[in-house]
C-alpha cells in the first residue's frame, strides 16, 4: 500500500513527503519514475492537443482558401444541392464550365465533395448568407436541384431578389410546381421524371435519332459534336448573311438552326439568313472546326 501510495503522488506530481526514508536506490528509482511517468503523460497530452489543433487549423485553412477562391469568381454558376442529380449535373457541366460553386447542407456529403475536389459552401441554399457566400451577386447562372419543390421555390425567390439578372434553372418533382417556380422567377423548369420518360419513349419510337443525339452530345467522341455559338457585338460576321460568311465552306460545319435575339428559332436556315448581334448559331461538326468557328465569332472587325 505504501508503494502504491508513493507511486501515485509521484506520477501525479503532487509530491507529499515520503512514507519511509528512501535509500539511494529508492531515490534513483523515484527519479526514474518521475521522468518516465510524467514524460509519458506529457507526450500523450501534447499529441492529443497537436492532433486537435492541426485538424482544426487544416479545416480553417482549407475553408479560408475556398472562400477566397469563391470571392474572386465572376460569371460563375451555382448548383444548389449535391444529391444524385446535383452530382451528375456537375460532372456534365465541368466538361465546358470550370467555375462552379456547390451549396449543400447535408454533413454526410462533405466527405463526398472533398473527395470530388469541388468548390463548395456548406450551408442551406434557402438562406441568403449561403448564397452570398457562394458569390451569387457575381454569378451568371444558378441551378436549383433541392429535394423538395417548396425549397426550390423559396430558393428561386431568394436568388432572384439577390441577383435580378441571374439565369435560373429549377427542378420540379411535381407538375403543379412548374408554374409556381416560373412565377417565382425561374427562367426554365425541368422535371427529371418527364425528361427520363421522354427519353425512354424516344428510345422505342426513334432509336436511331436518339443514338445520333447521344453521339453528338457525348463529349468523349472526338469526331463529331453539337455546339451553340453566340454572335458577339464586335464579331466580323455581324450583318453578314450565311452565304457571305462562308461558314459552311471554311469550317465544314452543318448549321442546324439560328436563334434570333427575340427567341425565334430558324431551323435549317437559308443562305440568305443574316447574322445579327446576340444571335445564337447551333452547329454540328468536328471539335476543331467548332473551336475555329467560335474564335471567328469572337474576332473583332
Amino acid at each position: 500500500m505504501d508503494s502504491f501510495y508513493m507511486t501515485v503522488i509521484t506520477i501525479a506530481t503532487v509530491g507529499f513527503s515520503e512514507v519511509h526514508p528512501l535509500s539511494h536506490s529508492g531515490q534513483m528509482y523515484t527519479v526514474f519514475l518521475i521522468f518516465t511517468g510524467v514524460g509519458f503523460f506529457a507526450y500523450v497530452g501534447s499529441s492529443l492537443v497537436q492532433f486537435t489543433i492541426d485538424g482544426r487549423l487544416k479545416d480553417m485553412w482549407g475553408r479560408r482558401r475556398l472562400d477566397k477562391q469563391i470571392s474572386k469568381l465572376k460569371n460563375h454558376y451555382i448548383i444548389c444541392g449535391y444529391g444524385r442529380i446535383g452530382r451528375m449535373l456537375l460532372q456534365q457541366l465541368m466538361v465546358k464550365i470550370s467555375d462552379i460553386v456547390v451549396v449543400e447542407q447535408d454533413p454526410n456529403l462533405l466527405s463526398v465533395m472533398e473527395e470530388d475536389g469541388i468548390t463548395y459552401v456548406f450551408g442551406s441554399s434557402t438562406e441568403e448568407k449561403s448564397l452570398l457566400k457562394a458569390g451569387i451577386k457575381n454569378a451568371k447562372g444558378l441551378v436549383a436541384v433541392l429535394g423538395e419543390d417548396s425549397d426550390n421555390v423559396f430558393l428561386v425567390l431568394t436568388a432572384r431578389q439577390l441577383n435580378p439578372d441571374l439565369y435560373i434553372v429549377a427542378r420540379a418533382c411535381r407538375e403543379a410546381s412548374k408554374k409556381t417556380l416560373l412565377a417565382a422567377g425561374a427562367d426554365r423548369v425541368d422535371s427529371p421524371y418527364d425528361v427520363g420518360a421522354v427519353r425512354m419513349a424516344q428510345a422505342i419510337i426513334r432509336p436511331t435519332v436518339l443514338n445520333f443525339l447521344d453521339y453528338a452530345f457525348a463529349r468523349k467522341q472526338s469526331d463529331i459534336q453539337m455546339e451553340e455559338i453566340k454572335v458577339h457585338e464586335a464579331s466580323e460576321l455581324v450583318g453578314c448573311s450565311l452565304q457571305e460568311s462562308g461558314i459552311r465552306q471554311k469550317f465544314n460545319l452543318i448549321l442546324i438552326a439560328v436563334q434570333k435575339t427575340d427567341g425565334q428559332m430558324l431551323f435549317n436556315p437559308s443562305s440568305k439568313t443574316c447574322l445579327n448581334e446576340g444571335d445564337t448559331v447551333v452547329a454540328l461538326g468536328q471539335p476543331d472546326d467548332l473551336i475555329a468557328f467560335d474564335q471567328t465569332m469572337n474576332k473583332k472587325k
